[in-house]
């Protein structure tokens, strides 16, 4: 499909992260997702982002199984039939989209295929806008060398996660944006959630009797957070040592004297790079 994921993108090397459970390595153009083919979704994608040959194509596509990867092991068209979940990109459509017109095409069709979609709730909000324009974001940082930024997403796939026409709907997504800054690696992490405000025998009651009805499980309002990037590892079970160690989060709690925790952002002021 194309090259991948490039760990040599940044001034900096850095892998693709690898998680601790089965997964299936599947390039495409300029990004690569390793696919968890017990939860058909993926675990984490990676993308590199260069934005000064960026194109900026219209939305165009179509959604696709990868024919590398057997279709029962990918979350496809049955799951987001006549119901409000969106097919959710985790590569963002436009990301991997740079280089010469053939190539910028490629890859903005690549970003179509079913392992690089999670389901998530389809209402639109402040939030899921603030998460769509992250890497935006950290692309117009100031401190960012060459335009270069490597991104990895995921959602975080739990053992109690809501089940749902074969397969179970995460109530979390997380993100890891890295740069390189006065030739150091610099990151930052971002955790998007959408889990339920209601709890215990209301949620238990809530999930029956929308999977009696057909419909998807109770998901809530989309809210982000800017997170330490230690925590996302725990969440997602992977190892992001290098990552961590790049935290900017953290680097400026530390700074301050204080210490970093998640704090729940409104808007990109609140972000700390």
């Amino acid at each position: 499909m194309g090259e991948g994921y490039d760990s040599g993108f940044l001034r900096a090397a850095l892998d693709l992260p690898c998680p601790a459970r089965p997964s299936v390595l599947l390039d495409y153009t300029h990004f690569s997702v390793r696919l968890q083919p017990s939860r058909r979704l993926a675990a984490v994608v990676g993308v590199n982002i260069n934005g000064s040959e960026l194109q900026p194509l219209e939305r165009s596509g179509t959604w696709h199984f990868d024919p590398r990867v057997p279709r029962d092991q990918q979350a496809g068209p049955e799951v987001y039939r006549n119901n409000r979940l969106d097919r959710g990109h985790l590569v963002r459509r436009l990301d991997p989209v740079w280089g010469d017109p053939e190539t910028a095409r490629r890859a903005n069709q690549d970003t179509f295929a079913f392992p690089n979609a999670a389901p998530q709730a389809a209402d639109f909000n402040q939030d899921k806008e603030l998460w769509r324009g992250l890497e935006d974001h950290v692309l117009d940082h100031a401190d960012l060398h060459d335009a270069r930024l490597s991104v990895f997403t995921g959602p975080v796939l739990a053992d109690d996660d809501l089940p749902y026409r074969g397969i179970r709907i995460p109530r979390q997504f997380w993100k890891i944006a890295a740069w390189t800054a006065d030739g150091a690696l610099a990151s930052a992490g971002f955790v998007l959630d959408q889990s339920p405000l209601l709890e215990g025998l209301e949620l238990e009651q809530a999930v029956r009797r929308r999977l009696a009805a057909g419909e998807p499980p109770p998901l809530g309002p989309f809210r982000t957070f800017q997170v330490p990037v230690r925590l996302i590892a725990e969440l997602a079970g992977l190892d992001l040592t290098v990552l961590a160690a790049a935290d900017r989060l953290i680097q400026q709690a530390r700074r301050a004297g204080g210490t970093a925790a998640a704090a729940r952002l409104k808007d990109f002021a609140q972000i700390r790079l």
